[in-house]
């Protein structure tokens, strides 16, 4: 066998490897992973049972029970007599996890948060592994409020087995109005941390630790639009941003995660064609895994995707998912064509 053959048989043997230790039914990938390995995700991907409001995915792969978690915000869109935004307050994080690689998704609890008092507010769970330790960055709002007017802070949390969870700290930021962290391991060596700044224009703001729990530094890292749930990744030789622009996901490349270039294309901005995906997509997570890269994101549902016979139909979301492609320097994605999920266990 030649070389050059062996290298590209090898990442497909392992992918295969990887799916029968877990249990996983898929197709062996033939040359480079296929877009066809894995189960296909149904539509929608995930609906909470507790108030029907998921939104805001986080995964992470549990090292102890080999299983991916999904921790989401969980909107109260099916309590009913909530006036004005109170619904999206005294939120609860609730977890689902997957055993297939993350094609399917049941229900599995709540986090407990320790801190605040019982009417407080959890929202945007960011979830990083180091140093044999969980890392979790929260966005807490004190109290359960009518309007958006009310301060907001990201806190530390710690943990080794994703289930029991330690306060560590409130992160001092550029404001008492930040939310949605997302923390990503920068090429020196530097963790950096990523937050939406309600006190300037909703930018994107930034700030960086040496060991996750002390932070310094920092400033305007996106200034071109307002947008809010800021995702960095690595994918195909370069860094990504995604964020919640409310007009579908902005996208942004960089070669050093500090320099971000725009795209003119947002992503799912266009109405999908499949009954749960018709609204514009929100709020996303990507995971990486092996060549391919997989957009979780939260969908409201609208139009002929709003249940009238549920209470606020409309204040509903799910969690769907599609793969993303990279055509030209651009991130692109087919919301209608069917994902088949394979993520593989992280490192």
């Amino acid at each position: 066998m030649k070389r050059r053959e062996l290298i590209w048989i090898l990442p497909a043997l392992l992918l295969s490897f990887s799916a029968c230790i877990l249990g996983w039914s898929s197709p062996l990938p033939t040359g480079h992973e296929s877009n066809e390995a894995g189960k296909a995700a149904p539509k929608p991907l995930y609906r909470d049972p507790i108030y029907d409001g998921a939104a805001d995915p986080a995964l992470v792969w549990d090292k102890l029970e080999k299983k991916w978690l999904m921790f989401y915000t969980d909107r109260r869109a099916n309590v009913p007599g909530l006036d004005g935004v109170i619904w999206v307050h005294q939120t609860p994080i609730n977890i689902a996890e997957s055993s297939d690689g993350g094609a399917t998704w049941r229900y599995r609890g709540s986090l407990k948060v320790p801190y605040g008092k019982p009417d407080y507010t959890f929202w945007a769970p960011e979830i990083v592994h180091a140093g044999q330790r969980y890392h979790m960055f929260l966005t807490v709002v004190p109290g359960t409020f009518r309007d958006w007017n009310a301060p907001r802070e990201i806190i530390h949390l710690t943990s080794r087995n994703l289930k029991d969870w330690n306060f560590a700290s409130s992160l001092q930021l550029a404001s008492d109005r930040v939310i949605d962290p997302c923390v990503f391991h920068l090429p020196d060596g530097t963790w950096r941390l990523w937050y939406k700044n309600e006190r300037d224009h909703s930018h994107i703001y930034y700030v960086d630790s040496k060991d996750l729990y002390h932070w310094s530094g920092g400033g305007p890292a996106i200034t071109d639009r307002s947008g809010e749930g800021p995702k960095v990744f690595h994918w195909q030789g370069q860094y990504w941003m995604v964020t919640d622009v409310w007009h579908g996901l902005g996208v942004y490349h960089s070669s050093d995660a500090i320099h971000w270039v725009a795209q003119e294309e947002n992503l799912l901005e266009q109405s999908g064609t499949i009954a749960t995906d018709r609204s514009q997509g929100h709020h996303a997570d990507v995971i990486v895994s092996g060549s391919r890269a997989f957009l979780f994101y939260f969908v409201h549902q609208k139009g002929a995707d709003a249940q009238h016979n549920l209470v606020n139909p409309e204040r509903r979301t799910v969690l769907q998912v599609t793969e993303l492609h990279g055509q030209n320097g651009q991130l692109t994605c087919d919301r209608d064509r069917t994902t088949h999920v394979l993520l593989l266990p992280a490192q």
